[in-house]
């Protein structure tokens, strides 16, 4: 009976290499592999054909679905090979960590929260350790490397593979190990424990060849085994909580540290290429003397009395020094076995010709000179540093000097598309899930919108069966807190019946299904019940109008009735004039797009006659005597209102309206922001003609108003839009001659609020300002009258031929 220890890097692809030769060598009758047993019924999925890394087991809580953990896997993962090899062998796979059921367990016991995407990847956090808890740090440190990723990849993940690697990491990582403070954390310690408790009923039921996979950390400790008694001092009294377990698909993106997940490394991609490179082709001889470049590395450093300088020898020893090694005839290092297969391309020719052809993709300029170049270059870098292949730094240097010029731009590319990778997993149709997932699927394969990690611009038709069911399901995804597709606003297309969706899926979706499970079993029947939810705990106007519009947008009908209800309700009681001018633009939209949705939109009508109504009532003397703050947000409620009544298009409302902004504009004591807004909306709407607009105009920029004052009416007056000056000479001059009457400083202290209201027209109306100014204005210009004793008569006689020919007289 023998337990063969391998301690490997998670998702490392050297790791997996090498796992799976000793595998196939050892043929064990049993493996064990670091992961949660809560999910050990599950492996027998990733037999399936459908079954497509990247992927990830998800364990939860039931009864609150955001405490999870996630364990992901891709095809390199060494864990993902070992069950792979377990179940296409016959041979029982078992996971051996601590059971998800105790460690959640643990922490809703002491009151903590088991952070989301750990990952199968141990965090080890010891604050008064004096040695940091990384030993393959301190190995690539002890080896002249700052970065352990860049060691580990030369050490293990660009070379051949070899089983004596394993042996080399526990020696190196048991030395370490002796040389740090024992670990504070329990949970690591009784991780440990239960991993070699189930190496022991693994004993007891009579497996002969036991092969342990885990974390090359938890090596040393599982090779050495203590007393049971100990271990089962350690476990006992451990409290439990019900989880449960799914598989869930997962992508390279989130397998890179930048997304946040701790299990995760910074190049998937990369790693992705190495595993296809080695695996592809099978076994690969490394050229003569590279090895020995690498070994001469090591050497060439100077003695110190740091231990991990001796366990980095180890390693290197133990590697070199594999049996499948032999001299070569005429020195120069060591060399593998010949490979029967034929030779085949670098490692840095394929990844370059990878980098050309996304770069010709995105119409890059990128030829086979440019490859050429780039691998000399990459190959180049690597001699110089002594390293046995070019490494993605290298790769990456060379990549940018001769294919991107030196820019970063393109390399941002690289990264994003090749480096990490865009792969997203799939899961077989058995995989367990909760119902409202369930549905979720069948609605993607019914209106063909497949979870794709890319994103995607839909334009949808809302007239078009199909598309308004698109639309409906982003909607209620919306209201579920899955915002699977973002609604954007576009130019272009013009009319309601357009919508434009950017969807992208991420993986913590799932997570979000699983926690919208408790409101149904189906997507439609889920967003009714939480919008009738959040209807009873709303409590202000808006939020249910907005509520409505959304209700409605995503087509439930019983919880439209359920929150008109509600509506009528608030709107009674509702006092504030704010509320109910927040409260009409959602309201007017639904109106607007009900005929496109085949809404029945006649138990709205009355509810916004009714807010319109008490909404003219009130404005008035909401209006007076605000400050600068409130008239600027009164001024944006004005502009809401006004909007969403011309939206509506019923005369006796736009009557009252009008109305109403001619009582505010003759109100001395509204604000002059809001004053002179009116002004403008009753000059747009010719309730107001140009002479009476000038006439106002005068009055509001006289001596006798506040210049403050007067300058605010101005902005109002005029924000948004410049071409009523440059089509208007009476206006230009009332306005020319106020600021003429400037004190030099008022006009300093005026400055900036001109220059902000000059700042929103266009560039070409604040071109033709400029020329306007620059020619000069007639200053008698408000003293003539238009009574047409101007017009030249010979010059119009020479255009009323053409102008009988454009009028077919």
């Amino acid at each position: 009976m023998t337990t063969h220890i391998f301690g490997i890097r998670h998702h490392g692809s050297g790791s997996a290499r090498s796992l799976r030769q000793a595998l196939a060598q050892l043929q064990p009758d049993i493996i064990l592999i670091e992961g949660p047993p809560d999910a050990e019924s599950l492996l027998p999925l990733v037999a399936s054909t459908q079954m497509q890394p990247p992927v990830a087991l998800l364990i939860y809580l039931p009864d609150n679905p955001k405490e999870s953990v996630y364990y992901p896997f891709a095809v390199f993962s060494p864990e993902w090979q070992a069950i792979q090899f377990g179940l296409s062998n016959n041979i029982p796979v078992r996971f051996m960590d601590l059971p998800l059921t105790h460690r959640m367990g643990v922490k809703e016991a002491h009151g903590d929260k088991e952070t989301s995407g750990q990952g199968n990847e141990s965090k080890i956090q010891n604050p008064k350790s004096i040695i940091p808890q990384d030993p393959l740090g301190l190995l690539a440190k002890a080896a002249g490397y700052s970065d352990r990723d860049c060691w580990w990849e030369q050490m293990v993940e660009t070379r051949g593979n070899t089983v004596d690697l394993f042996t080399a990491i526990l020696e190196a990582i048991a030395a370490v190990r002796e040389q740090m403070p024992p670990l504070e954390d329990p949970i690591e310690a009784q991780r440990e424990a239960y991993m070699r408790k189930t190496i022991r009923a693994a004993e007891k039921e009579g497996f002969e060849r036991i092969a342990v996979v885990c974390g090359a950390w938890h090596a040393p400790a599982l090779s050495l085994m203590p007393p049971a008694k100990e271990d089962t001092a350690l476990l006992k009294g451990l409290p439990k909580t019900k989880v449960q377990a799914t598989w869930i698909p997962w992508t390279y993106g989130r397998l890179s540290y930048s997304s946040g997940y701790g299990a995760g490394i910074e190049s998937p991609g990369w790693y992705h290429h190495l595993w296809e490179w080695r695996m592809g082709h099978g076994a690969l001889g490394i050229e003569h003397g590279a090895l020995g470049k690498q070994e001469d590395k090591v050497e060439n450093f100077s003695p110190s009395p740091h231990p991990p300088l001796l366990l980095t020898e180890t390693l290197r020893e133990r590697v070199h020094h594999s049996p499948q090694r032999r001299e070569p005839p005429h020195g120069g290092g060591f060399t593998i076995s010949p490979s029967p297969h034929p030779p085949i391309p670098s490692i840095s020719i394929t990844w370059m010709t990878r980098v050309a052809r996304l770069l010709r993709e995105q119409g890059l300029d990128a030829s086979s000179a440019h490859v050429i170049e780039a691998v000399r270059l990459a190959e180049s870098l690597a001699a110089l540093r002594n390293l046995s292949l070019p490494g993605l730094p290298e790769l990456n240097e060379a990549t940018q000097t001769v294919m991107c010029f030196g820019s970063n731009l393109p390399m941002q590319l690289i990264h994003d598309k090749l480096i990490v990778g865009e792969n997203l997993g799939h899961v077989p149709d058995e995989t367990p899930m909760v119902p409202l997932q369930q549905d979720l699927q069948r609605q993607q394969k019914r209106l063909r919108m497949p979870a794709d990690i890319t994103e995607k611009m839909y334009d949808l038709d809302l007239r078009k069966e199909n598309d308004l069911a698109r639309s409906h399901l982003l909607h209620r995804l919306n209201l579920l807190d899955i915002p699977w597709g973002q609604l954007q606003q576009t130019r272009g297309k013009k009319g309601t019946f357009h919508e434009f969706w950017l969807v992208q899926w991420h993986p913590e979706f799932a997570v979000n299904l699983i926690e919208a499970g408790i409101w149904g079993n189906t997507i439609g029947d889920a967003a009714n019940s939480k919008a009738c939810s959040v209807a009873d705990t709303a409590s202000e106007l808006p939020t249910l109008t907005s509520l409505l519009d959304k209700v409605i947008l995503s087509d439930l009908p019983d919880a439209v009735i359920y929150l008109m209800s509600r509506l009528q309700n608030a709107a009674a009681k509702t006092r504030d004039v704010t509320h109910l001018m927040n409260a009409l633009p959602p309201l007017a939209n639904v109106m607007r797009y009900g005929n496109v949705r085949q809404t029945d939109t006649a138990m709205i009508s009355h509810v916004v006659d009714g807010l319109v109504v008490r909404i003219c009532i009130s404005l008035p003397g909401a209006c007076a005597s605000l400050d600068d703050d409130a008239a600027a947000a009164m001024y944006d409620n004005v502009m809401k209102v006004n909007n969403a009544i011309a939206v509506l298009q019923k005369q006796e409302q736009i009557n009252s309206w009008q109305q109403v902004l001619v009582q505010i504009a003759d109100n001395s004591h509204v604000h002059g922001l809001i004053c002179g807004r009116c002004c403008r909306l009753l000059l747009d709407a010719m309730i107001l003609g140009a002479t009476e607009i000038a006439r106002r105009m005068g009055l509001a920029l006289s001596t006798a108003t506040e210049p403050s004052q007067a300058a605010a009416w101005v902005e109002g007056f005029l924000k948004g839009s410049g071409l009523l000056l440059l089509h208007d000479d009476k206006l230009w001059q009332v306005l020319d001659n106020w600021v003429c009457t400037f004190s030099e400083d008022f006009f300093v202290a005026s400055l900036p609020l001109l220059r902000r209201t000059f700042a929103t027209f266009s560039a070409p109306e604040r071109r033709q300002m400029g020329e306007r100014v620059k020619n000069g204005v007639d200053g008698n210009v408000l003293d003539d009258a238009d009574d047409g004793s101007n017009i030249n008569e010979e010059n119009a006689v020479l255009v009323l031929p053409i102008l009988k020919q454009f009028l077919g007289v």
